[in-house]
């Protein structure tokens, strides 16, 4: 569902997101960002995410857009019966290796939209904060359900469109308190402010999604919008502003027969 490029935005098909976390300078703001206490990541998308994805044990698991995988030694010593994490960044694979390190957990340096895994390979696939780099969305989830054993699931959680919804703005050193949310019903890809530079989103609606998540073969069996909880927070008045505005999108699904 991705439309036509954006002034300014060049070839978008050639700036996968694996890409963009290649500069050193911003892979480590990335990974300062990432163990921040309160990151939104920490607080809000894990804990709906763990409770979606449920007991893995026995489980072969595939995960998209891995990063550092330091969910796949959670999952490895949760029983999960394989791991393989697939990134398209060389320093996020690197990073990846030294977590698995220890474990039976794999990590390979693959784009996501180069997947191709052998037919029942997998039995759950899953993808955090990753898919909205990618422009052909349906074509990575049907090479998801490709690779599923029948009643296979997909979790992924992706940025969510009230955030992808809108350009790029300046940059501030003060907590966000609002965005503007615009040309929300135009899917396309969006330039956006990002640990200090400009990035590429893919942004779509709620409805895309799912939309896409069904064209692929995948019975919807849950949305959540990775509400914030009281007890993940210390500090009341950050708990009050994450609750303004919704940050994270997860949708899962189980792989349709046929």
């Amino acid at each position: 569902m991705s439309g036509p490029s954006q002034p300014g935005l060049g070839n978008v098909g050639d700036r996968r997101g694996g890409s963009f976390y290649e500069d050193p300078e911003l892979f480590e703001r990335y990974r300062q960002h990432r163990a921040w206490p309160l990151n939104p990541n920490i607080v809000m998308e894990a804990p709906a995410l763990f409770a979606e994805i449920g007991p893995v044990s026995g489980l072969r698991v595939l995960d998209l857009g891995c990063g550092n995988a330091e969910i796949g030694r959670e999952l490895c010593s949760a029983g999960a019966a394989r791991y393989l994490g697939i990134d398209g960044s060389a320093r996020m694979i690197e990073a990846a290796r030294r977590k698995l390190e220890g474990t039976t957990g794999e990590a390979v340096l693959c784009d996501i939209e180069d997947l191709a895994e052998p037919a029942g390979s997998f039995d759950l696939v899953l993808s955090r904060m990753a898919l909205h780099y990618v422009a052909d969305l349906g074509g990575v989830l049907r090479a998801c359900r490709a690779c599923l054993a029948p009643g296979g699931r997909v979790v992924f959680t992706v940025v969510h469109p009230v955030i992808t919804s809108h350009d790029a703005r300046e940059s501030s050193t003060e907590p966000r308190q609002n965005w503007v949310v615009d040309g929300y019903f135009s899917t396309s890809p969006r330039e956006q402010r990002w640990l200090g530079t400009t990035t590429v989103w893919h942004h779509r609606t709620i409805e895309d999604y799912v939309t896409e998540l069904r064209n692929a073969g995948f019975a919807l069996t849950s949305l959540r919008e990775c509400a914030p909880s009281r007890e993940q927070f210390a500090d009341d008045a950050e708990y009050e502003r994450r609750r303004r505005i919704p940050l994270v999108l997860l949708l899962a699904g189980t792989r349709a027969p046929g």
